[in-house]
């Protein structure tokens, strides 16, 4: 029998253990309509009274069938859907009805008027046995119910039930209460098997807490794992949103369209228009997605609730209600008697192994429309439904989804100007000086470029390698450095500028973090200080910063510094390598082939460092968790703030030190042949006779290309796979201990118990992703123009990959309000402000700008035609500090030989020193960081004067709307008073009338009395 019918017949309500007997007995005949399950009609109809089904059987024993597929009801009636009644043995429905019925009172045979064959072609009958149920083939469930009530009037009044289908039952189960009509707003999960004495007291006393808050809660006992559903009331959810400050739209107040129509006024120009019309095809579905009317928000106060606009969507939306049931959960405590910080919150349990999760549901019909519309690869240029995001994963991930897509769209220009500058180079390839002189050289022997088993080389054998240099040092570099500064100074003020208007639309303007509440987990450490057991008698003290603050903050920033240096070391152990050469010259050729030398021993040493940087990237980032975890983190924000930032530094270091060595310091400092500076016994290496931008850009290609590789693979194929087994292992029964039976998926609940955990932290990932390639191309991209557009491809197929990840493989997670990206702003700010000196250095020291200006000026040789020999010295091959072993070579007889730097040759009277003109090119260089710098930092200055973060419409309307809403409910109040002065009036007037008639009525029985008594 399959477990999913097995389910279904254990969830019917029955009478009472003999009708549960009865159910097992006939458990084998049942099982022959897979879909039909039949309630009373009480059952149907809902009744509130009842708050469950009770569960026939506490623990199935299970029994997984994996060809089982979901047939309706009716093809089983119609024998299998041959026409002719051919049923195999099969029963029909309205048989497997009387059954029921009749289990359901108790009672072990079919009523009278019911019968049933089993032989031949007859699979049963309506009461005469007839096999012509086949032949009225019908459509589906409802078919199947008519027939199912019509054959019911041949039962007895005592054993009629009314018939619900299998799918009608499952749809008003799926997240729902057995009584079909509560929504499961939060879902606790144990292990059925759990027979300790004080799990079971701490979840009764947990579950006790929960319903004296107010919330509701059923519980499913089927399977293994036993689930916990929760409803929150409304009633619960005013309580809390109120004392949470969460703003909630109100009814359209008099006089807000004018205001509303004064901010759309610059969206309805009629440029705006013409490209709304020209990028219609990126516009979203308006029947799945339509536009929302703006509303004016104000914070929940149940004095005010006739304000409130509790039809809108953002109205305590899905994401809020969970939101507010998390803020229960992680505040009530398990244990009686002392209730400390320590035995509080769902978190610990779950820690503890008293529960092994809780999560809230995802919701099959938004998320079927989320996947089609959005988390869909197919959908990658049409523009997002933030709203709805916002709506079924809070302000925090929409917040998180709205940056990445716009940091996308702005990538767009830079790429393109990207894409310019490189076809530049490209078409202008045949006019550089440089590469055209070496490519032309015959005569001029380059110095070998190790001690002893490096010949001689010629010059022109670098011809390749320095066209491909100018194809990226070119006259646009300049051009383009200078734009990237720009840009991102753009980039950053307009988006604070966009997400201050996406905040408002939310009802999130003037969210600040300073209300937040203490994390559980930082009540529960100071809970356990024996320091602070008897200075404190507040479950939220004050810690002082020195006495216990500072020493956890100083062991985990201690313990960055040194992940730090390992990562300095490791780089350092690749630039040793590089400068050693050995093992790649035995195994990839000969080590004087400049095919070796300018391209093979760069892109191994590259990949060499992407292994050791993604090492090293997932040590430090699990042992961060702990490290932040040791720390005094009172909120959440500070404890995700203060993750980030040791992350961010580490990364910083790790993916940037081996770019910033090529291009800061390699072949700086490297001497000259007779007396060459040397670290552990290696020559230092030296860059090629174009420079070292090649080699910066092949490094830079190969980490950031190799990191978004590596990110697509541990976000999407890791998660997929762990699923995918865990679903296969379930459903097969590959777990061999008792303790890991197979969990059947048959709702809602049960799906999403096999999905992956959303941690609160979760979106820490793809921001450090997005950031740290943000760093790429601000701080290196001068070196490969075509970077922007990497990330634009990249970023693309981020954005849909992210959200089918969350959609697909992770638990629903929590929503969190949020009022910007946090700390992940200020740190591209200063990234930002990095990269204008890192450019500058760059462009100083890697590239060629200077020295050809300096030599134009004092040669007056404008076309730069010897220019080539300006830079290349003269060595005498007498002088060398170690003789290279050349034996046969052709170069014996050298008596000469050009290196690359600024020297004087071996005949004038200070040889090898440096010359005047090396000290014109570094003056000239340093004053170019200099203005360059400055000239950067004045023009984004003045942007960021000129670009405020909230736009001038918006700070109007903000001003507006909260007149208004003060005007308002001013308003209201007065009314409110008024009312209650009517009342108390009338009810004055009332309690008089009554008095009147009460001394009226006193005085006719007083004088009639009296006239009794005169009488």
């Amino acid at each position: 029998m399959d477990e999913r019918e097995s389910l279904y017949f254990d969830t019917i309500s029955l009478a009472d253990s003999e009708a549960a007997a009865a159910a097992a007995a006939h458990r084998k005949s049942i099982s022959q309509s897979r879909n039909t399950i039949y309630h009373s009609a009480v059952d149907l109809a809902g009744d509130e009274n009842r708050s469950s089904l009770r569960l026939g059987v506490e623990n199935a024993a299970l029994a997984w069938q994996p060809g089982y597929r979901q047939s309706t009801a009716l093809e089983h009636l119609n024998g299998n859907g041959n026409g002719n009644g051919n049923g195999g043995g099969d029963q029909t429905d309205a048989v497997i009805a009387a059954q029921m019925i009749a289990m359901q009172n108790g009672r072990g045979h079919l009523p009278t008027g019911i019968g049933a064959s089993t032989e031949g072609n007859n699979s049963g009958g309506f009461g005469n046995g007839g096999g012509g149920a086949g032949r009225g083939a019908g459509g589906g469930d409802d078919e199947v119910s008519r027939r199912l009530l019509r054959t019911s009037s041949n039962i007895s009044n005592k054993d009629k039930k009314l018939p619900i289908t299998y799918s009608q039952w499952k749809s008003r189960t799926y997240r729902r209460f057995d009584d079909g009509k509560r929504s499961v707003d939060f879902v606790l999960a144990y292990n059925g098997e759990d027979q300790l004495e004080e799990h079971r007291r701490k979840r009764e006393i947990f579950e006790a807490n929960l319903q004296r808050e107010g919330l509701q809660l059923e519980h499913n006992k089927v399977q293994r794992v036993h689930f916990i559903k929760i409803h929150a009331p409304a009633e619960v959810l005013y309580r809390y949103a109120e004392v949470l400050k969460i703003k909630v739209p109100l009814k359209p107040i008099p006089g807000q369209d004018q205001i509303f129509a004064e901010t759309a006024h610059e969206f309805k120009s009629c440029l705006s228009r013409m490209c709304r019309s020209l990028f219609s095809s990126v516009q979203l579905n308006s029947e799945l997605f339509p536009e929302r009317e703006p509303r004016i928000h104000l914070e929940f106060s149940k004095n005010y609730l006739e304000l409130y606009d509790t039809e809108h969507p953002n109205f305590l939306d899905a994401s809020t209600r969970y939101s507010i049931i998390s803020f229960i959960l992680q505040r009530q405590h398990f244990v009686e008697g002392e209730e400390t910080a320590d035995n509080l919150g769902i978190e610990k349990l779950v820690q503890d192994g008293i529960y092994t999760c809780s999560y809230t549901l995802h919701d099959k019909d938004d998320r079927d429309r989320l996947l089609k519309e959005w988390a869909n690869i197919s959908k990658w240029k049409n523009l997002q439904p933030l709203d709805q995001i916002k709506d079924y994963f809070g302000a925090k991930v929409a917040l998180y989804f709205a940056w990445l897509g716009f940091y996308t769209k702005m990538l767009i220009p830079i790429s393109i100007l990207g894409i310019l500058c490189f076809l530049y180079g490209f078409i202008t390839w045949g006019s550089d000086p440089i590469s055209r002189d070496i490519c032309d050289d015959n005569g001029t022997i380059m110095c070998p470029q190790c001690d002893r088993n490096c010949d001689f080389w010629r010059l022109n054998e670098t011809c390749t390698s320095s066209k491909f240099n100018y194809l990226i040092d070119n006259n646009m570099t300049v051009v383009f450095a200078l734009t990237m500064s720009i840009w991102a100074v753009v980039y950053l003020e307009f988006w604070k500028r966009y997400s201050a208007g996406l905040v408002h639309r939310w009802g999130l303007t003037g969210f600040t973090h300073h209300v937040e509440h203490p994390r559980p987990q930082y009540l529960a450490k100071i809970s356990r200080s024996r320091k602070l057991a008897g200075k404190t008698t507040t479950l939220d003290p004050d810690v002082p910063f020195w006495s216990f603050k500072f020493l956890p903050n100083f062991t985990s920033y201690s313990i960055m510094v040194l992940f730090i240096c390992i990562s300095v070391i490791a780089i350092a152990g690749i630039i040793i390598y590089r400068m050693a050469q050995r093992a790649s010259h035995s195994i990839l050729g000969s080590e004087n082939s400049m095919t070796f030398k300018v391209m093979i021993l760069p892109m191994t040493a590259g990949i060499i460092d992407l292994i050791v940087i993604s090492l090293l990237d997932m040590v430090y980032s699990s042992l961060a968790v702990k490290l932040t975890n040791y720390e005094y983190c009172r909120t959440q924000t500070e404890y995700d703030e203060s993750l980030t930032i040791k992350n961010y530094v580490f990364q910083f270091v790790n993916y940037y030190s081996s770019l910033f060595y090529i291009a800061f310091l390699k072949g700086k400092f490297v001497g000259y042949p007779a007396k060459y500076n040397r670290v552990l016994g290696f020559r230092q290496e030296e860059c090629n006779p174009g420079g070292c931008l090649m080699e910066l850009c092949m490094q830079l290609v190969i980490i950031m290309a190799g990191k978004q590789a590596v990110n697509a693979i541990v976000e999407m194929l890791i998660p997929y796979l762990m699923r995918t087994i865990k679903e296969l292992s379930y459903r097969h029964g590959w777990y061999k201990s008792h303790e890991d039976q197979r969990l059947v998926p048959y709702n809602q609940f049960t799906e999403d118990y096999n999905l992956l955990p959303a941690e609160n932290n979760s979106l820490y990932v793809e921001y450090l992703e997005m950031v740290v390639q943000f760093g790429f191309i601000t701080l290196f991209s001068l070196a490969f123009p075509l970077a922007p557009l990497l990330a634009l491809l990249n970023n693309v197929l981020e954005v849909r990959l992210d959200a089918i990840k969350m959609l697909r493989f992770l638990r629903r997670p929590v929503g969190m309000r949020a009022r910007d990206i946090g700390v992940w702003q200020g740190i591209m700010t200063v990234v930002t402000r990095i990269a204008v000196a890192s450019s500058a250095m760059i462009i100083a020291f890697s590239t060629n700008l200077i020295p050809k200006i300096v030599y134009a000026a004092s040669s007056g040789d404008i076309e730069l035609n010897n220019y080539l020999n300006f830079t290349l010295a003269v060595f005498n091959t007498q002088d060398f500090q170690v003789q290279p072993l050349l034996g046969e070579s052709q170069h014996v007889n050298e008596t000469v030989c050009r290196y690359t730097e600024f020297r004087n040759p071996p005949d004038d009277p200070h040889p090898y020193k440096r010359p005047m003109i090396y000290w014109k090119i570094l003056t000239g260089r340093l004053a170019f960081i200099v203005i360059y710098q400055n000239i950067i930092t004045m023009l984004q200055g003045i942007l960021r004067w000129a670009v405020p973060d909230v736009s001038g419409r918006l700070l109007k309307r903000i001003k507006h709307e909260n007149f208004l809403l003060r005007e308002h409910i001013i308003e209201y109040e007065k009314q409110h008073a008024m009312k209650l002065v009517q009342t108390e009036v009338s009810v004055g007037q009332q309690k008089a009338e009554s008095n009147l008639r009460q001394r009226q009525s006193e005085t006719a029985n007083r004088r009639s009395e009296e006239a009794t008594s005169f009488v």
